[in-house]
């Protein structure tokens, strides 16, 4: 795989930490802005929706300017959102901020995306999406660590200039580092409703949303269960952690290779098929820590598997929409987090811990029966001919 492509991985990497980083700080950001605990926990619930909202938005920029200079722009903006984040004074400032980091992180993943699938012949496209979700998982499991160490170390402003830091070495090496695409042809609001009207597609969208809110059903509250349920000390949470941030790591290519390997049509059908069997697994492997470890991570392994394998299946069941598709399941993706964060808690507050692994497995069977019906249903004449 071109280095450029990796490139593009790392600037998903470095703006997707701004997601969950704020997770690990709650208490101090809490104290510092003088704000409730609870109000200052939106502030990634606002960042989620923000990204969510703007995906779509955001392929219609890519469809009018040079791709590494939009690249670059968004880029900039995430480093002046940062910036604004560690110098704010009150709570109102620092949730703006957060909305604009989460358009700029929207757009890049979006025109990395775009730039990677152009770079490799077609053989190859499933791989290159799977490189940038290596950075977009890595990004989703590190930031919460990473955001508590710099915290500890120099405060909550500084977690966010760090992030405007780095941003700033990553805008110095894509510039001259990466080729100049010009945009694709302008997408017009038709393009979404003509996407989401073919069936097929649709029910691809529905597997991205019901497989992350499976996974995020448990992950959100990952730590009390492997404490509570797995009786894991609280010593160990950071190794344990730590494996499975490396096993959703290696899933987000893992994907790519699949969706090259078996072709996304079944892919689509056999990484959801492969989750629920690792997520149906899980409650059978809390007896010892050498059991539920491996478990675990086979688990995290197949949950970000799933999305180079929807937006591969996009770009080849729907290539008249593939651009708008891309968009949506970003889109996607940030409302199967809420969707799972809000049925834990729910499952939580009605029942118990132990409920989580079985609430997130009826969300994955909801998502392979999406992807089944997705790949038998036929392909509508009108869209594939344009």
């Amino acid at each position: 795989m071109s280095a450029r492509v990796w490139l593009l991985a790392l600037a998903t990497f470095v703006t997707g930490l701004a997601e969950n980083i704020t997770v690990g700080i709650l208490p101090a950001l809490a104290q510092g802005l003088q704000a409730p605990l609870g109000i200052a926990g939106q502030l990634t619930t606002a960042f989620s929706l923000s990204f969510a909202a703007v995906a779509p938005l955001a392929s219609r920029f890519a469809s009018r300017w040079e791709l590494c200079r939009l690249l670059c722009a968004a880029l900039g903006f995430f480093i002046a959102c940062n910036l604004t984040a560690a110098l704010a004074n009150g709570y109102a400032l620092l949730l703006a901020a957060r909305i604009g980091m989460a358009a700029a992180s929207a757009l890049t993943c979006l025109v990395a995306t775009l730039m990677a699938t152009r770079m490799v012949p077609p053989r190859q496209r499933g791989r290159a999406i799977g490189v940038i979700f290596v950075g977009i998982s890595g990004s989703l499991v590190l930031g919460v660590p990473a955001g508590m160490l710099v915290c500890e170390w120099l405060g909550w402003r500084a977690v966010f200039a760090g992030l405007a830091a780095l941003v700033g070495a990553m805008l110095l090496l894509a510039r001259p580092g990466l080729p100049r695409f010009r945009g694709s042809e302008r997408i017009a609001a038709a393009a979404y409703l003509q996407h989401l009207r073919d069936a097929r597609l649709a029910s691809a969208q529905a597997v991205s949303i019901l497989m992350i809110g499976g996974h995020f059903t448990l992950f959100a509250y990952l730590a009390p269960y492997a404490q509570q349920v797995v009786q894991i000390p609280a010593a160990w949470l950071a190794p344990v952690f730590g494996a499975f941030g490396i096993a959703g790591v290696g899933g987000g290519y893992l994907g790519g290779w699949v969706a090259d390997a078996l072709g996304p049509r079944r892919a689509i059908v056999a990484v959801p098929l492969l989750y629920l069997a690792s997520l149906l697994a899980l409650p059978w492997c809390v007896g010892t820590l050498p059991g539920f470890v491996p478990a675990m991570m086979a688990w995290g392994c197949a949950s970000w598997m799933i999305s180079p394998v929807v937006q591969s299946y996009l770009a080849a069941s729907g290539p008249e929409t593939a651009q708008a598709g891309m968009g949506l399941n970003l889109s996607a993706m940030h409302l199967g987090v809420g969707l799972g964060t809000a049925v834990g808690g729910m499952v939580i507050a009605a029942a118990a811990l132990e409920q989580l692994p079985w609430a997130g497995a009826l969300l994955a069977a909801a998502a392979l029966g999406c992807a089944v019906w997705s790949v038998r249903r036929p392909q509508r004449r009108a869209l594939a001919a344009g």
